[in-house]
Order: C-alpha cells, then structure tokens, then sequence
C-alpha cells in the first residue's frame, strides 16, 4: 500500500513517468478531449446545455436559461483549467499522471453516482457526458493499474 501512494504522491514531480507507457498516451487522449470540450461550454450559445447536454433551457423563463449557460460557460473554464493543468502535466510533469488519474475517478464518480442522485437535472434526452462517466472511470482505473505495476515492474528490473 506504501508503494501505491508513493506512486501516486512522490516525493518529486519530476518529468518521470515510472508506468506502462500505454496510460501515459491514453493520458495525452484524455488532455486532448477535457480541452476540447471546454471549448464547447465556453464558446457555444448555449455553452452546450441543450444542445450537447440535451437540456429544454426553451422550457425555462429567460433569467434561468441564463443561469444555466453561464453556469455551463463556467463549468467550460474549469474544465479548460483543468485540460491546461493535463497539458502540464503531460509535457513537463510526468510523475503527476497517477494523481490526475486519482482525480479523474474521482470526478467522473461524483458525475455518475452522486450528481444524478441529489443534483439531477431535467432533460430531454442522455448527454453524452452522462453516457461516458462509466467507461472513463474503469478505464481510468485499468489506466491507474497499469501505471502501479509497470512502476513496481521497473523498480524490481533495476
């Protein structure tokens, strides 16, 4: 268990990725994809809500429909924040890349069990989001996994 955390919080960030070199590309994937869809909620009318997220905002009163894009738009600078934080992660700060699995888990977990549960939100069809948090937490974990014992693999080559 010592060593997980140690792979997870090392001692230094360096540009040292200690993993399967398959979870480092899937990360660069990742990065590509929470970047673009920032660009989406920033920039779209409608930041995406109704037409990505499949919300009726034509069923609200003009001052909530606002309320919703903004706080779409807002949710796409964080998202864009977080893409710019994998981007540097990705290039100059490699050792991260076990944490920022840590985290997605643990932010797509909060969108597939615990959102839906106390905080859902009226729609007319499945977002797409809602479709994917799932399959990107297993498969964040599989990524997680396989950057442990790829780590623990070279460590015992050496």
């Amino acid at each position: 268990m010592k060593d997980i955390i140690n792979i997870i919080f090392p001692k230094q960030f360096d540009n040292q990725f200690r993993g399967y070199k398959i979870a480092l590309y899937a990360f660069y994937v990742l990065t590509a994809i929470t970047v673009w869809r920032s660009q989406h909620h920033l920039f779209a009318a409608d930041g995406g809500a109704q037409t990505i997220a499949s919300i009726p905002l034509d069923t609200f009163t003009a001052a909530g429909s606002q309320a919703v894009i903004g706080v779409f738009g807002l949710w796409g600078l964080s998202q864009l924040i977080i893409g710019v934080i994998y981007l540097l992660v990705a290039f100059r700060y490699r050792a991260m890349v076990p944490l920022m699995y840590v985290l997605l888990i643990v932010e797509y977990a909060f969108r597939a069990i615990y959102f839906p549960i106390s905080k859902s939100i009226p729609t007319t069809g499945t977002a797409p989001g809602a479709i994917i948090n799932l399959p990107f937490i297993l498969f964040s974990v599989v990524m997680l996994i396989l950057i442990v014992v790829g780590d623990k693999k070279k460590k015992s080559v050496k």
